[in-house]
């Protein structure tokens, strides 16, 4: 039986103890580029998993590889889109470790993706990271890592799994990416429908339902009347896919749906804010976009 290394120094510590008892704190990596967003799976993960310990938070795939196979962790959450080396590079490289970690992928890829996980022993987090999804996770990882605790060598039964997994997911990306470039090469059509996420729910919303659009890291935030949602791209390339007739740019962050913009007022400041029908928070207007609001 393989003993990792962070346990080890604890069973020394329960030696000089003198306790005769001995349970292994389960240690897991995080390896994503996005600091905010690898500071909220910690949190929740604190708070879904007390016991776990983080040994590792890493921002691109390089380091990830390098740390786990150092580290030996019990669980990797692995962010599928990072510099350096994906989350699939990262996850090949642990299925040749002599003891690989259980795998968790991180990932903005929407239901098409679960039958591929759900194929695996091999677990999968929707972006943003939803609680009683990750509850679950959790109590799925629980029962493996006691499973690695016998002499059964599970480290074969990780290995197949990641393998085919990871064949699935590279076909899968393929698609993505094919899908992608046709939309890139039909641009003149412009988009009818969002996709975008709330928690582990993706939803696809008629644009003209949407009231504006915030940058905000790697994503941007879709409002509508009804809530917020997310969608895994930069400002730049949805205003691309937008009716410049409709969707105006009213701030470096900010696209906002003309048709609901009920009016504008100017602060004793001299800044102007929209009023959007249906939505209680004013929408910031720059100087740079003030005039075309002017005549309101």
């Amino acid at each position: 039986m393989k003993i990792r290394q962070p346990c080890i120094a604890a069973l020394n510590e329960r030696k000089k103890a003198g306790s005769r008892e001995y349970t292994c704190a389960p240690t897991a990596l995080i390896a994503e580029d996005e600091p905010l967003i690898a500071a909220a799976l910690q949190r929740e993960l604190s708070a879904a998993w007390p016991e776990l310990r983080i040994i590792a938070s890493v921002g691109n795939g390089q380091d990830a590889i390098a740390r786990t196979a150092a580290l030996q962790p019990d669980v990797a959450f692995l962010d599928i889109a990072m510099p350096g080396a994906t989350g699939l590079d990262v996850a090949r490289a642990c299925a040749n470790l002599a003891a690989p970690p259980q795998i968790v992928f991180v990932t903005a890829y929407d239901e098409h993706a679960l039958d591929a996980f759900d194929a695996a022993a091999i677990d999968y987090l929707l972006k943003p990271v939803d609680t009683a999804r990750l509850a679950r996770t959790v109590d799925r990882l629980r029962p493996r890592l006691a499973d690695t605790s016998t002499d059964r060598a599970p480290a074969m039964d990780v290995q197949a799994d990641l393998q085919r997994l990871l064949g699935q997911l590279e076909q899968m990306t393929r698609s993505v990416q094919l899908e992608s470039r046709a939309q890139e090469n039909g641009r003149g059509a412009t988009l009818r429908y969002v996709r975008a996420s709330s928690g582990s729910e993706i939803r696809m919303v008629p644009v003209e339902e949407v009231l504006y659009f915030e940058a905000a890291d790697k994503y941007v935030i879709v409002t509508t009347r009804t809530g917020e949602l997310l969608i895994r791209m930069s400002l730049k390339e949805l205003c691309a896919q937008l009716d410049a007739a409709r969707f105006w740019q009213v701030h470096r962050s900010t696209v906002v749906n003309v048709d609901h913009v009920e009016g504008a007022s100017v602060n004793a400041f001299g800044k102007m804010a929209l009023k959007l029908r249906g939505h209680s928070a004013a929408v910031a207007v720059s100087k740079q976009y003030a005039h075309l609001f002017r005549q309101m």
